[in-house]
């Protein structure tokens, strides 16, 4: 949905905040920019219906959720199997938490958190069987580094 639309710098400002602080209220955001609540409402409708804004999301620990294996791995699907199929069967696995279609030697990347490696064995097992996986490779996460997404919005 995102065609180009004129971004300008409290829009960046705007954006920089709500990464950070996808809660804020439009009062705090307002002294943020130095705009009202109401002039940075619009706005921020404006980011929304453009399709720049797209949500607000919240940061999980899945290790405090009982998944500590995090994982990234990547698919090549079997000849004649449909993206679109294999795509709306990752709807059924629940600790698949995001997926991107990729250039290169694999077709997919997934991240997933399991609890423990049974389940992790189970899910490719059952990938490999039911959703047209031909091949994959996996890393475990050993951790996050955290990095500001705010810098993207400094590139012009």
């Amino acid at each position: 949905m995102s065609s180009k639309v004129a971004v300008d710098a409290v829009d960046r400002e705007i954006l920089a905040v709500l990464l950070h602080d996808g809660r804020i209220t439009y009062q705090e955001l307002g002294r943020a920019v130095r705009l009202s609540a109401n002039a940075v409402a619009d706005r921020v409708r404006r980011l929304r219906r453009s399709g720049i804004l797209r949500g607000y999301r919240a940061d999980l620990d899945f290790a405090a959720l009982g998944r500590p294996l995090v994982l990234v791995t990547e698919i090549r699907l079997r000849d004649g199997m449909s993206g679109e199929e294999f795509e709306r069967g990752l709807r059924g696995f629940p600790q698949i938490f995001s997926a991107a279609h990729v250039t290169g030697e694999y077709d997919y990347q997934l991240r997933m958190a399991c609890a423990d490696t049974a389940e992790f064995e189970e899910l490719i097992e059952r990938l490999k069987r039911e959703h047209g996986v031909r091949e994959l490779r996996s890393r475990l996460v050993l951790r996050q580094i955290p990095l500001d997404p705010a810098g993207v919005l400094e590139i012009t």
